[in-house]
């Protein structure tokens, strides 16, 4: 919203002639900025209690450097660019923008500012090659506020090690669960707690998982109750849903 229309908004609160309601109500609906590439939403926060995300992946260098300053002037902290390759963070930092890059989770976080964590948020990955996409999800539902457990190479081929996290797993008020080839480890987890799990498959397997998708046909057929599925290596929306869950749940 320019300056302009957010003074005449606030001089209507303060005759009376709209009520605060009224107001935020406008605030929420506000314009976006048009940079010409791209139409940042800087009000989204009142909507979502986060930010806007960027996703990375096929951005020039120029229009990142653009979206996240704009999106600083106006205020915007803790902005997570996602499928950020290592070159762009590298061209980020060159022009001096203060930029936490997790390589393994190609996650960028510019301008951080400390975030208390709440909650119990439990991210699980099946095999430590599907550890990209579980630091996804640990990364956002972190940078989001919530409190993460990683439980990493805690695959159905060696059961005994998940069944030895029991505790962390009951005391969850939501789960990650990231698995490639036959995508079991959900239902596995699923069944031995009562908090929701949100299932990833990634893209991990031999050739007749056929990238990804036969994890992502068994998780959507899984028998187990409380399992809901991203699509194919969506680690960042699994973190977002996940810290949904948790920031609601009611403490136990």
């Amino acid at each position: 919203m320019e300056t302009a229309n957010l003074l005449d908004l606030l001089r209507q609160i303060q005759s009376g002639r709209l009520t605060p309601e009224e107001g935020a109500l406008r605030l929420r609906q506000a314009p976006f900025e048009d940079l010409g590439y791209a139409k940042i939403d800087h009000h989204r926060w009142l909507r979502q209690s986060a930010g806007e995300v960027i996703f990375g992946l096929g951005k020039t260098s120029p229009q990142l450097i653009g979206l996240v300053e704009r999106m600083a002037v106006a205020g915007s902290r803790n902005i997570i660019i996602t499928r950020l390759p290592a070159d762009r963070a590298d061209d980020l930092v060159a022009a001096g923008i203060p930029l936490t890059y997790h390589e393994s989770a190609r996650l960028g976080l510019a301008w951080a500012d400390p975030v208390p964590q709440t909650g119990a948020v439990v991210v699980a990955s099946a095999g430590t090659s599907d550890l990209p996409v579980a630091e996804e999800a640990a990364l956002t539902a972190e940078i989001l506020g919530s409190q993460v457990t990683r439980l990493y190479d805690v695959g159905v081929a060696g059961l005994h090690r998940l069944l030895a996290q029991q505790e962390a797993l009951i005391q969850a008020r939501a789960i990650v669960a990231v698995a490639g080839m036959e995508g079991a480890l959900p239902s596995v987890i699923a069944g031995l707690v009562a908090c929701p799990v949100v299932a990833v498959p990634t893209s991990i397997g031999y050739g007749a998982s056929w990238g990804g998708l036969s994890a992502l046909l068994a998780m959507l057929n899984s028998c187990a109750n409380g399992v809901s599925v991203v699509n194919i290596d969506n680690g960042f929306g699994a973190g977002w849903i996940a810290h949904s869950v948790n920031r609601t749940e009611s403490p136990r």
